[in-house]
């Protein structure tokens, strides 16, 4: 079941949004109340199913679209996993990376550094690139899962 309580972000979503020409829709609400409810990192397929009863008849399309919207005004954070090309959950930090479980896939979100301007910078020095942004995500198992044995996130069970 997901929570139909409104996320703490919904005035700094809503600001982020107008600045940018757009509106808090209720499509975009019933998908900012999906991925803060959620404890793990959701596919745009996971989002429409837990976001339909949100919002009756809201499709993949403006799922997507939205995604890409809240992805590139910072409220929400696109992550690469192993198992399925891109997942999504909220962006809690101005600036943070995620350590997502492998099992699980539990995302916790941890504070970006500017420890990596080092790097960033002879990495830059090296290839010629003028370097505008970076993506750092961690993968490991979480405490839970360590404990429990949890199977890797989309293996199959035996029947």
């Amino acid at each position: 079941m997901v929570s139909t309580t409104p996320p703490a972000r919904w005035p700094s979503t809503e600001s982020a949004l107008k600045q940018a020409g757009f509106r808090l829709t209720r499509p975009r609400k019933a998908i900012l109340t999906v991925l803060s409810g959620a404890g793990e990192s959701l596919t745009p397929e996971e989002v429409l199913e837990k976001a339909e009863p949100l919002c009756p008849g809201i499709g993949l399309v403006t799922v997507y679209r939205t995604l890409a919207l809240l992805s590139d005004l910072g409220q929400i954070r696109r992550l690469h996993q192993e198992d399925r090309c891109l997942a999504y959950v909220a962006a809690n930090l101005a600036h943070g990376h995620h350590v997502v479980c492998r099992r699980c896939r539990r995302a916790v979100e941890f504070p970006g550094s500017e420890d990596l301007g080092a790097v960033i910078g002879e990495v830059a020095r090296q290839t010629g690139f003028l370097v505008d942004d970076h993506l750092l995500e961690l993968m490991g198992i979480c405490p839970d899962c360590q404990t429990t044995g949890r199977p890797p996130a989309g293996a199959r069970r035996a029947k």
